[in-house]
């Protein structure tokens, strides 16, 4: 009996060494941009309030739940506004945020390990006034007021599973960034 058991054994043995080998491999994920979905992000400026949505198309995820986190900053420029209401050009630019949105994305979102990700926007908002000193005015009894803002910087980490960065990508520019902007990654 103990000549049959033992061949038995090794065979169940290479068979669960077979079995679990192949379901490490399946498990495994080597995420990727897909040809030509790679991070753009769209930046939609209108006077005091700036809005950033990027979109990538990823391959090769794991099953695990996604969280894509889109940070923004810039820089605001004002008018000075003296208490007579005159108005003149404000001489600093003062720096806004950083504004962040989470997308959190669910496992069961992800195809095949495909997933076409759009974040939710990350909304940078310049206060409406801010001191004469900030804004670069005349003297301490002027307002910065009438902000125009500029994006500066966005930065895109997207981590799976939640936790485990995969991809770290960003753009800046201090002249400013508008309409569609690539990432570095």
């Amino acid at each position: 009996m103990k000549n049959h058991l033992r061949p038995l054994m090794m065979l169940l043995a290479a068979i669960f060494l077979v079995f679990t080998t192949g379901l490490s491999a399946a498990q495994a994920a080597s995420p990727h941009f897909k040809k030509g979905g790679e991070p753009v992000c769209t930046v939609t400026t209108s006077g005091a309030s700036a809005s950033t949505t990027c979109r990538t198309v990823l391959a090769g995820l794991g099953n695990d739940d996604l969280l894509a986190t889109v940070t923004t900053s810039g820089s605001a420029v004002y008018q000075c506004r003296n208490q007579g209401g005159n108005v003149a050009p404000g001489q600093n630019k003062v720096l806004v945020g950083p504004a962040t949105a989470p997308t959190f994305i669910d496992s069961d979102a992800i195809k095949n390990g495909n997933l076409t990700l759009v974040t939710d926007p990350a909304v940078l908002t310049a206060p409406t006034t801010v001191t004469g000193a900030e804004a670069g005015c005349p003297n301490p009894n002027w307002t910065g007021v009438n902000p125009t803002l500029t994006v500066t910087s966005i930065h895109l980490v997207i981590e799976q599973p939640i936790g485990t960065v995969i991809f770290d990508c960003s753009a800046s520019s201090s002249t400013g960034l508008t309409g569609r902007v690539p990432l570095t990654c």
